[in-house]
């Protein structure tokens, strides 16, 4: 029984794995990049202590102090919450326009609104956090407003894979390309 998904039946790098297919949905929000190993990472311990904080719970139910349980189960469920947005952030797009889902906050800015989608270097923050480095970003012009820094080279999904960062703005840009003029 042949099993052609498990082969190398084509020679490595012929196939373009950064065109949409034919039957994707661009109505679809769709992240145009893999979460980063940083983003991945923290969200799986986040979860990993969720599951403790979870058992903790279900033993002091057994024991019989609810109120106790209800307190482990909410923060449990809080971590997973927490885990799970995290996994979320990041740059979306699809047909309607571009979408930077921040931890707390959602922005979303229509393609016909937005002038430019370019890569400029700038001062941007290293893992989301308030030290800067010198970096690169990639930003959203709108019409008649201050530039939305969408991905930056030194954020959770791109630090120390600038490969990847130049990937993920080429394909925004490409997304905005194509929309912006539609």
């Amino acid at each position: 029984m042949p099993l052609p998904f498990l082969t190398a039946d084509r020679a490595f790098g012929t196939s373009d794995d950064d065109v949409a297919l034919p039957f994707d949905d661009h109505d679809r929000w769709r992240r145009p990049y893999r979460p980063g190993p940083w983003r991945v990472g923290a969200a799986a311990l986040l979860l990993l202590l969720a599951s403790f904080v979870l058992i903790a719970a279900m033993i002091i139910a057994f024991a019989g102090a609810l109120p106790g349980a209800s307190v482990c189960l909410g923060l449990g469920l809080a971590l997973i919450f927490t885990s799970l947005r995290l996994l979320r952030a990041g740059v979306w797009v699809s047909r309607h326009g571009v979408r930077r889902v921040a931890f707390f906050t959602t922005t979303t800015v229509p393609w016909n609104r937005v002038v430019a989608v370019r890569t400029v270097q700038q001062p941007v923050r290293w893992l989301g956090l308030p030290r800067t480095v010198q970096g690169q970003a990639l930003v959203a012009v709108p019409q008649g407003g201050e530039a939305l820094p969408l991905l930056t080279d030194h954020n959770a999904d791109f630090l120390s894979r600038t490969e990847a960062f130049d990937r993920a703005a080429d394909s925004i840009e490409a997304w905005g390309a194509e929309y912006r003029a539609a």
